[in-house]
């Protein structure tokens, strides 16, 4: 059994901070763990408006507080987030992500993510990246 405290991982190198500014991401669970996905908790900070494009892995996000948009850059469509709010990037999709307060996400990634991982210039992960020690 696996068992980990968000403020414990907060205060860990399991806290990433987006080069960008935009997010931070503590990363709750990881490759290492071999579960096959792995999950996280990330804030989303107040006005941030940037592109993603997971090309490498798919995408489940749940929003637990705040609220924001997310657009799909195939059809141009928006979507409102709020709490409560669940969008999954199935189809790897080109997406913009807004936040109009500060956001709260759970988020979950299949392939799992290593734990280092920032967005590249495409605005995706790529597949292998440093791990996170224990």
């Amino acid at each position: 059994m696996i068992v980990r405290d968000l403020i414990s991982a907060e205060q860990s190198n399991r806290r990433i901070v987006s080069p960008d500014g935009n997010w931070e991401s503590t990363r709750m669970l990881l490759k290492d763990d071999n579960m096959g996905f792995s999950f996280h908790i990330t804030t989303i900070y107040k006005h941030a408006d940037f592109q993603m494009h997971y090309q490498n892995h798919l995408e489940s996000v749940y929003c637990i507080s705040g609220e924001g948009e997310v657009e799909t850059l195939a059809d141009g469509k928006k979507f409102p987030i709020k709490p409560g709010t669940l969008y999954i990037l199935d189809k790897h999709d080109k997406h913009i992500l807004r936040a109009f307060e500060e956001m709260k996400m759970a988020c979950v990634f299949n392939p799992p993510l290593s734990g280092k991982e920032v967005h590249n210039a495409e605005g995706a992960y790529e597949l292998e990246a440093e791990a996170i020690s224990a």
